[in-house]
């Protein structure tokens, strides 16, 4: 009977702890840009935060579900790619209302005005809400037409591993032409630090 109740309690641990294991995997990648939203909410200012860190992230999270139609892989790390999309939205959401606010030029930059001077600096969630959509049925019918190819597969899988890898180019950028890292979270900055360290 104890052989029975360890072997039971081995279990629930063992389950327990793989659950644990897949709530970081699939909430641990938001957590550096929870301080960030809040600096940028608290001090209503974006200039510190490059919002080409969520293309980055988006283009990176978007090719990864187009890749898993074909190469499935684990559940914990879909989701993971889900909430990240959820939350870059999010942080896009909040950085264009910021920045509407604080900017002086009237002009309105528009997702349809097709105007690559302007790519990504757009004045209104809903322009880069259309882009992201664009891109996701663009890219998604390119790898329904060739689903069945590993090559074009594998490629994408890559595509979208080497695009996450890239993440900390556009905040580098940004730093260096403010000349500065104010703005950008310190919390923020350690936690990508330490998770690209880590893979």
């Amino acid at each position: 009977m104890e052989g029975e109740d360890l072997e039971w309690l081995w279990l629930l641990l063992h389950q327990l702890v793989a659950w644990g294991a897949a709530a970081a995997m699939v909430f641990g990648g938001v957590v550096p840009y929870i301080p960030q939203y809040r600096d940028i909410k608290r001090t209503q200012n974006a200039e510190g935060f490059s919002t080409y860190v969520c293309l980055m992230l988006l283009v990176a999270n978007i090719l990864r579900i187009l890749f898993w139609f074909g190469r499935h892989f684990e559940s914990p790390l879909l989701w993971q790619s889900m909430i990240m999309i959820a939350t870059m939205l999010l942080m896009l959401k909040l950085c264009t209302e910021v920045r509407l606010v604080n900017e002086v030029n009237t002009k309105r930059r528009s997702f349809s005005d097709f105007d690559f001077n302007c790519f990504w600096h757009w004045s209104r969630f809903t322009d880069y809400v259309q882009c992201v959509l664009t891109f996701t049925a663009v890219t998604g019918y390119i790898t329904y037409l060739f689903l069945d190819s590993v090559l074009f597969v594998e490629t994408l899988g890559f595509l979208a591993v080497f695009t996450e890898a890239m993440l900390g180019v556009p905040q580098l950028y940004r730093n260096h032409q403010n000349r500065s890292t104010e703005g950008m979270s310190s919390t923020a900055d350690a936690s990508l630090k330490m998770l690209h360290q880590r893979n």
